[in-house]
Parts: structure tokens; sequence; C-alpha cells
């Protein structure tokens, strides 16, 4: 990528030949406005020309104090590798951008939740049992448990008596999604565990299963496990950690009910769940990416959860 300065303002101090741009996602949206206006991309025979409007004495972005924690400024020169701190790239007509340099808190609470989605369920370890046992009674707290083995985790939707064997594609951390939502938003758990609401199929999608999965599926798009992000959505998620430590299982929550809803919509039956949860996806990274979501309750499917 070539970078222009333009001559806009001949008192503002020139920048270096060929000075590298670095954009900063705020959390203050004002800022990350600005920057974009002070930027403009042309594409030449395949590269990218960005044409920079310097304004006069104004070398860090004018809302950077919002954000103290990092001292990354709109057009510094800071790279990482081969490549910039944050990126601002034009697709399907609207900007997007990707940052790398992560603040002590979400490098932090990042790798909490890859420790946690390392984490393989384990049968014999007695705070996975209790974690089993809590979800049951959050579950159905006036139905006694007869034991961790038994034909009563059909109802909930596990595919045989032992519902350990389940865990093998997503872990530990699958069990916690269940057991956060459960304990979260229980109007909404109720309502999805029991089939509430719309024209249901006779053959519907397993309730715990299908957790499971949704919890796998989230893992996959926000791509957390690859040391630099490859993904926008990766990104933007990572600097929500600030905002929330339990970012994950509140997403998660929330995918659950978007695929729900779009099985109802779609008057879908168990053959068409992966056909559903891929086209949840899709619905998951595009609100992720709307201009004013700078948490998962902005997302528009938060509302639907009780």
């Amino acid at each position: 990528m070539r970078y222009v300065q333009t001559d806009t303002d001949l008192g503002a101090p020139p920048l270096p030949p060929r000075s590298p741009l670095q954009l900063r996602r705020s959390h203050t949206p004002t800022c990350w406005r600005w920057c974009l206006e002070q930027m403009g991309v042309e594409r030449n025979r395949g590269t990218c020309v960005a044409t920079i409007r310097q304004p006069p004495a104004l070398t860090r972005c004018a809302y950077a104090a919002a954000a103290a924690s990092d001292d990354l400024t709109c057009v510094s020169p800071r790279w990482i590798g081969k490549g910039l701190s944050c990126v601002c790239i034009k697709r399907k007509g609207a900007y997007e951008r990707i940052c790398g340099t992560l603040t002590p808190l979400q490098e932090a609470r990042l790798q909490r939740l890859r420790h946690r989605m390392q984490v393989s369920f384990d049968s014999s370890r007695r705070d996975h049992q209790e974690a089993l046992k809590a979800l049951w009674y959050a579950t159905y707290p006036d139905q006694e448990l007869h034991g961790l083995i038994s034909d009563q985790w059909k109802e909930m939707g596990w595919q045989g008596r032992d519902p350990s064997t389940d865990f093998r594609g997503a872990g530990f951390i699958s069990l916690e999604n269940l057991l956060f939502f459960a304990k979260t938003f229980s109007a909404s758990f109720q309502r999805l565990l029991n089939k509430k609401g719309g024209i249901r199929a006779a053959w519907e999608y397993p309730f715990a299963v299908a957790g499971v999965n949704i919890t796998f599926m989230i893992m996959q798009m926000l791509d957390l496990h690859s040391l630099k992000p490859r993904t926008f959505v990766r990104s933007v998620f990572v600097q929500m950690l600030s905002e929330d430590e339990w970012a994950f299982d509140v997403l998660y929550c929330v995918a659950f009910m978007v695929m729900d809803k779009q099985w109802l919509e779609k008057n879908a039956s168990y053959m068409d769940f992966n056909d559903i949860l891929k086209s949840t996806r899709v619905q998951l990274e595009r609100e992720l990416l709307l201009d004013d979501v700078l948490r998962i309750e902005d997302m528009p499917s938060y509302s639907l959860l009780t």
C-alpha cells in the first residue's frame, strides 16, 4: 500500500515519505469517524493508494483520551511484523477495521478465554461433575437427579444416558455456556428448552446437543486459537472483552436465540440443523461488524433475550 500526503493543509507538519497510516478503533465512535474522514482510498491495479488529509497541529486522535490504556495514535508509524497495528480496508462499499495490538486487559482476558476453550470435559473430575449437576438443577429445579448416567438426561436433549460423551467436540466450555444461559437468562433458556413459541417441527433439534454445537460454531467463527487476528470479527470481539469478560458467554446466549428464531422462520426440521447453524453464523458476523456495535448488548439480536 502506498501513502501520499496532500497539500490540503499547508500549515500542517509534513509526514515522512511513505509513512504508514494507522487507525485505532476507539470505543468513542466519533474518533473512528474522524479517522475515516482523514483518509481517502482508491483502487489502482490491485494496490491501494491512501490519501491523508492531516489537520493543522493535530498528531493524535482527538479522542484518544478515551483509550488511556493504549498509546496508539491515528497516524504514528507503529508496525506489527510486516503489517500495521490497525488498518482500514474498504470492502463491499464499507470500511472495516482490524487491530492487532491488544491492551493488557484484553490480552489477559483473551488468554483466560483460550484456556477455557482448551479444557476437555473429564467425567472423573469432581468440579466437572458438580457443574453437570448444577446444570441439571438449573434446568429442572424441582426434579431430583438420579445420577450422572441416567435416562433423565435425554429429557434435556442429550443423545444418550451419559451426557459426558457429547462434550467431545467443544469441551468443558460448552457445559459452562449452557449453565451460564440457564442462570443468566432463565426465561429464554426455558422457552427454548421446552420449545415454546412458533409452529414446531415433528422432529425438533435436541436442545443440549444443539448448545454444544453452537459453542463449537462460535469458537470457529471467532478464530481465537490463532496467535494473530485473521478476521475482522475476531478483532472486534477481542476489543469487546475490555467491556465484559463474559462476552463469549453472552454471545453464546444471543447465538442460541438467533438459531431458534431462524429455525422457526425457515420451518426447519432436524436434517436442516447444519444449514441453520451456518445462517446463524452469518447473521452473528453481520451484526458484530455493525458500526454502532461496541458490546454484545449492542447487537440487534440481543433484544431476543429475556
